[in-house]
């Protein structure tokens, strides 16, 4: 059972988020174009303020009944990505709280966006570029008709490189994505974690999603 991410100090929070922004820096990105994500599938909801103390403004959520409760709980406070395993009854409800869905990868949910999107809308393609067995993702050779079956704006791609435990086995991953995106000339990469996020920057993340690198103490 994965233990909820408690007693979050906002001194604690602030002095991760500027330690992350001068490690960007250190790769030669500028940090204003890396964005800084805040997963907080295990920060439980009442938590959730001391992060925007702590300067926080981008959160994502993998479950898409708690993103919205939460946005409600907390109106105007953050902006909102959805970043879990996307099942298409649940575009819907995600729409009017998100500013991206990230996890597009399926006709279903294609058919979802048709019917309820608007010309505002803007999603992430998720894309399985190691070809995992069973992982979710539009295969990389299958990209280009997806992104042309897509009825809403796509302003980028997301991946989950395959687990490892030394952060440069995600570069080739990481670059192939960087590869697809400027293949079909768009704007996001939402890719890196907290165990290899400077691999991603170098890469040319401008998304990268965050948990215990921004709430633990060092």
């Amino acid at each position: 059972m994965v233990e909820l991410i408690q007693g979050l100090d906002a001194a604690v929070v602030r002095a991760n988020l500027e330690r992350v922004r001068e490690e960007v820096a250190s790769t030669g990105r500028d940090p204003s174009e890396v964005e800084i994500l805040a997963a907080v599938k295990y920060v439980p909801e009442e938590e959730l303020g001391v992060l925007a103390e702590g300067g926080v403004e981008l959160l994502g959520e993998n479950r898409a009944q708690q993103l919205a409760r939460s946005a409600e709980a907390y109106p105007g406070r953050f902006t909102w990505d959805f970043i879990g395993t996307l099942q298409s009854r649940k575009v819907r409800a995600l729409l009017p709280y998100v500013r991206y869905i990230q996890s597009v990868a399926s006709d279903s949910a294609l058919a979802q966006l048709a019917r309820h999107g608007t010309p505002e809308t803007e999603v992430l393609v998720e894309v399985n570029v190691a070809g995992e067995e069973g992982k979710s993702g539009v295969a990389a050779g299958e990209l280009s008709s997806f992104l042309e079956r897509c009825p809403v704006r796509v302003a980028g791609l997301m991946t989950m490189p395959p687990l490892a435990t030394d952060p440069e086995c995600s570069r080739p991953h990481f670059a192939a994505l960087a590869e697809l995106a400027r293949r079909h000339e768009l704007r996001h990469l939402s890719m890196g974690t907290s165990q290899d996020y400077l691999v991603a920057v170098q890469e040319g993340a401008t998304i990268v999603r965050l948990g215990t690198t921004l709430y633990r103490r060092s």
